[in-house]
């Protein structure tokens, strides 16, 4: 009796086999118990260096000085102007062109004004800054597009058009079942702006998607898992990062370049899982908890981006709510001025690489444009990945760029911090 047949060993491409589930498990073991070794080796050459209350002076120099809480207050002026600008323009009191040059005031004040603070008072720490440039950058986005969800709004009760493509956005009367909703000009309230101001995305809509009820047992969920995560991302920084960081410093002003390697290496480990602890704890615990809240319905704050094949593929799935806005007021919109797709596409990560310089160099007080090269770099890297590399290669090459692309824009800006004030103080 045979016990033999024609069949291809398990780990040949030709045997068909694909379930390596327990090679995975494996990996993961073997991550665990690397990641355990370099915790271990960090307690014991630099001890426990957590301090949970050494983080308020990271957003304040001066306890009896608030200038972030102060900005942050301010914004409300920016969104009441938003908001009366519309009110008259709704009723023919201003002009569209007057309407159109208010709102571009607003938002380029809105932008100018808190770094103009940030820059020019001493008392505004940069992770205070980072936070408040941060919260105005969001605003910026968010009143934009209020303004222009309006304006369509108007255009289609002007020249009633049947249909539009951005007639879900500015539903007219007849097309409303539920007396609940709203149509043009009623969503015109302090109560919707402020709704919208609040809620966890950056495109505005007379009528967003609501969920039936909050639940209570995700609500708090999502609530620990945000104390949590916050408490995870400040002990690794302190325990891991900054002793990594501090000893990168003599390497890179003697342009000792295999050292300069090593330390790059080993931020590497750190840095990426820092940020996949702060995706977590923002994009799923933070705004799940916040549309939890106020019953927000869309929950697709991000998508399979760990799948990516592609470099754009992970830039239009790892950041939703800014990748909407992004295709709804500013690709589309070129294309519809006559742009072709390079240029658009160029043109959004134009934008992007601008607001990652800003929300960096202004707090820090310095302008390499490390961040904006890096977000330019993208587009290069966007051909060559979507070119040559397809599969399996390609998702490699997206974890790659992600891995040491970030630690090594982060050693750059700590170096030059360093080199800018703790060097010339000690000179």
């Amino acid at each position: 009796m045979s016990c033999h047949q024609t069949q291809e060993s398990l780990l040949s491409s030709a045997s068909g086999y694909s379930n390596y589930r327990g090679i995975l498990n494996w990996c993961v073991v073997m991550l665990v118990l690397s990641n355990a070794r370099l915790f271990l080796e960090n307690l014991l050459k630099y001890g426990v260096l957590v301090d949970p209350i050494q983080v308020i002076s990271l957003f304040l120099k001066d306890p009896y000085s608030w200038p972030a809480a102060c900005l942050l207050i301010v914004s409300n002026v920016f969104i009441l102007v938003a908001l009366y600008t519309e009110r008259q323009l709704s009723r023919g009191s201003f002009s569209e062109f007057v309407g159109f040059l208010i709102h571009c005031v607003n938002l380029t004040i809105m932008l100018t004004f808190p770094a103009a603070v940030v820059l020019l008072l001493p008392s505004v720490t940069p992770v205070g800054g980072a936070f408040i440039l941060g919260s105005y950058t969001i605003l910026f986005l968010k009143l934009y597009s209020y303004k222009d969800v309006n304006m369509w709004c108007r255009e289609l009760s002007q020249v009633k058009a049947k249909k539009l493509a951005r007639s879900l956005s500015c539903p007219s009367a007849q097309h409303l079942n539920d007396n609940r909703q709203v149509c043009y000009p009623g969503n015109l309230t302090i109560k919707d702006m402020y709704y919208f101001i609040f809620a966890p995305t950056l495109c505005y809509e007379l009528n967003f998607p609501r969920s039936p009820k909050i639940r209570m047992s995700f609500l708090l969920r999502r609530l620990f898992e945000m104390l949590f995560f916050i408490q995870l991302l400040v002990g690794l920084t302190q325990q891991w990062m900054i002793p990594i960081i501090q000893s990168s410093m003599k390497p890179l002003e003697d342009m000792d370049l295999s050292r300069m390697t090593e330390r790059l290496l080993r931020l590497a480990v750190p840095n990426h899982l820092l940020w996949l602890v702060f995706f977590y704890w923002f994009f799923h615990s933070s705004l799940n908890f916040s549309a939890e809240l106020l019953r927000f319905g869309d929950r697709q704050f991000y998508k399979d981006w760990w799948n990516s094949e592609t470099v754009t593929y992970f830039w239009q799935n790892w950041n939703i709510p800014v990748h909407k806005w992004c295709l709804r007021h500013f690709y589309k919109p070129l294309l519809r001025k006559g742009f072709s797709k390079i240029s658009s596409s160029s043109a959004v990560f134009f934008l992007s690489a601008f607001f990652h310089e800003y929300l960096v160099s202004v707090p820090l007080r310095m302008f390499r444009l490390w961040a904006f090269m890096g977000m330019m770099a993208q587009l290069p890297l966007a051909w060559f990945v979507g070119r040559f590399l397809h599969g399996n290669n390609g998702n490699a090459a997206v974890w790659i760029s992600i891995i040491i692309g970030q630690p090594f824009a982060v050693l750059m800006y700590v170096h030059d911090y360093y080199v800018l004030h703790y060097r010339q103080e000690a000179d």
